[in-house]
């Protein structure tokens, strides 16, 4: 995989990390609004979403010619908002159960930094070739 390439996913899967943790927090926030949905999206299918736009973008034959041309993205988003399965009924009609949430956010927030992590890593090994080059 090329360095672009893989720097775009990376991209794309901290975009949606960020989405999510927004997600996430909206639920917390509205645990006390009465007839509230709690609702998230599956990272995994987003990405899968996201990939397989990619590949129609590649398949449209556009080229980018210069450096000031502005770079495509496909339109909409890259996940579909579901309301989360309700474990335990609410008297006020709200579904947020807020174990729930803090686990989803905890395991959101170590995969985001994950992520930060392997990009960094990425870029301390190019920097690492780049100086090896220059003798």
């Amino acid at each position: 995989m090329d360095i672009a390439k893989s720097l775009a996913v990376y991209r794309k899967a901290i975009d949606l990390r960020a989405q999510r943790h927004e997600v996430l927090a909206s639920n917390i926030a509205n645990a006390d609004t009465p007839n509230y949905k709690a609702r998230d999206f599956d990272f995994g299918e987003a990405m899968k979403g996201a990939a397989s736009r990619w590949d129609e973008q590649k398949n449209l034959g556009l080229a980018h010619t210069s450096s000031r041309h502005f770079m495509t993205r496909g339109g909409g988003a890259d996940y579909r908002l579901q309301f989360r399965n309700e474990y335990q009924s609410a008297v006020d009609g709200n579904t947020v159960e807020m174990d729930v949430e803090r686990a989803q956010i905890a395991d959101n927030a170590l995969q985001y930094q994950i992520l930060t992590q392997l990009i960094s890593s990425r870029f301390q090994g190019l920097r690492t070739a780049m100086s090896g080059t220059q003798g």
